[in-house]
């Protein structure tokens, strides 16, 4: 009996090892291939979506931020009553991610 568990023992082992011989050469196989695209993709197009400035290009930020001190000038020049001027200032603010996302869209 003891000799029949020890086979078993040893075929289960000689299985595991094999399987983490596999997985070992599956990940050493992803490292060289992350590796190879880090070093033939360029560095200046590594744009990440999380944060809140890479996900609009230079160009669009400086229009949005072009359109919003044009607003924000247009309502204090224009506008006399100074109550007027801080809710539609407020409005402004508080609408304008809206106002972007539905412009120019929610890339991700």
């Amino acid at each position: 009996m003891s000799k029949e568990r020890a086979r078993r023992r040893a075929a289960r082992e000689a299985e595991a090892a094999r399987l983490r011989a596999a997985r070992a050469r599956a990940e050493a196989r992803r490292k060289r291939r992350r590796a190879l695209l880090r070093r033939l993709r360029p560095g200046w197009l590594d744009r990440r979506t999380g944060r809140l400035l890479p996900r609009r290009s230079r160009r669009q930020r400086a229009g949005i931020a072009v359109a919003s001190v044009t607003a924000l000038t247009a309502i204090w020049l224009f506008v006399r009553d100074p109550a007027l001027r801080l809710v539609l200032t407020l409005v402004l603010v508080v609408g304008l991610p809206a106002m972007v996302v539905i412009a120019l869209g929610r890339r991700s």
